[in-house]
């Protein structure tokens, strides 16, 4: 079930948008700061967000801008103003439509419809089994078409081995791909983290060895051994 992000400070509209919005069976989430709505995308992404342009602490301008640094989740601009300048502005800078206020909240919700189903991946009903599917804007990554409960270092770790198989990876390398400086006595604790990865690995597949240890050297991915 799509989730849509509503970044409004006037109550009045955003109640009119969540009602209309759950009515098409969408969930909702309502903050009226941009500084909170960016914090919330890169936490618990959500599926398109409608952001007004005129909000207290910083504009939906600047809010989109920072938000085009880390994600490429559909925007939706909401505006009282209709100059086209605008409008151009806003379109340039990374959003997906500009609805003019007042506006019809079932034709918002429709126009959430046609951005969802226009990005929507075409999936088959018998999907082809994908070994290990990695989704960096959600840090998701799914083994063998079911999604893995992963921490911020187990994803980042695994996604570093994945993307690139059959090399084998020194824990100082797999320190600097978790942003971690080596010399911070933290290398021993990758062991943790690849003993973590393979017990949730073998709890989709009990006999899935895809992260192989090289002695003394490190680790990497091996698709054959998935």
């Amino acid at each position: 079930m799509p989730h849509i992000l509503i970044v409004e400070d006037e109550a009045a509209i955003a109640d009119t948008l969540i009602f209309a919005l759950q009515g098409e069976g969408f969930t909702t989430t309502w903050l009226s700061l941009g500084a909170a709505a960016l914090e919330h995308q890169r936490q618990t992404p959500a599926d398109l967000i409608i952001l007004d342009i005129g909000l207290p602490d910083i504009s939906g301008f600047e809010t989109c801008k920072q938000l085009r640094r880390f994600s490429e989740v559909p925007v939706i601009f909401l505006s009282a103003r209709d100059a086209e300048i605008d409008r151009v502005v806003g379109l340039e800078i990374g959003a997906d439509d500009y609805v003019v206020k007042p506006f019809s909240p079932r034709e918002v919700a429709a126009r959430v419809r046609a951005i969802l189903k226009r990005i929507a991946p075409r999936v088959s009903v018998d999907a082809p089994l994908v070994l290990l599917r990695i989704d960096s804007e959600r840090m998701q990554i799914s083994y063998r078409n079911q999604p893995l409960n992963l921490t911020r270092h187990e994803f980042r770790l695994l996604q570093c081995l994945v993307e690139q198989p059959e090399r084998v990876f020194s824990r100082e390398q797999l320190l600097d791909a978790l942003g971690v400086a080596a010399d911070a006595g933290y290398d021993r604790s990758i062991d943790s983290h690849i003993k973590s990865v393979r017990a949730k690995l073998r709890s989709v597949k009990a006999d899935a060895e895809p992260i192989q240890t090289h002695r003394g050297l490190g680790y990497s991915y091996s698709p054959g051994h998935s």
